[in-house]
């Protein structure tokens, strides 16, 4: 909605749902101009995610194989 491409809030969050799930309908498609921008966006938020999950597993490790060795 921001970027002029939908009109309303809920037919934004039906495009944003559906291609977020890899639906992918096609019903809906944003501009040329915009689809590029939004694919750098969504790779940015999913590496920002995987790499932040990376570091919660690793230091949950960390804290169980501590809590191990105190109590052998």
């Amino acid at each position: 909605m921001v970027a002029g491409q939908f009109e309303t809030f809920t037919v934004a969050f039906y495009h944003s749902a559906v291609n977020y799930t890899t639906l992918g309908y096609g019903d809906m498609v944003m501009s040329k101009d915009w689809r590029l921008l939004a694919f750098g966006w969504s790779t940015a938020a999913l590496v920002t995610i995987v790499i932040r999950l990376g570091r919660y597993r690793h230091r949950a490790q960390i804290l169980i194989s501590r809590a191990l060795a105190k109590n052998s």
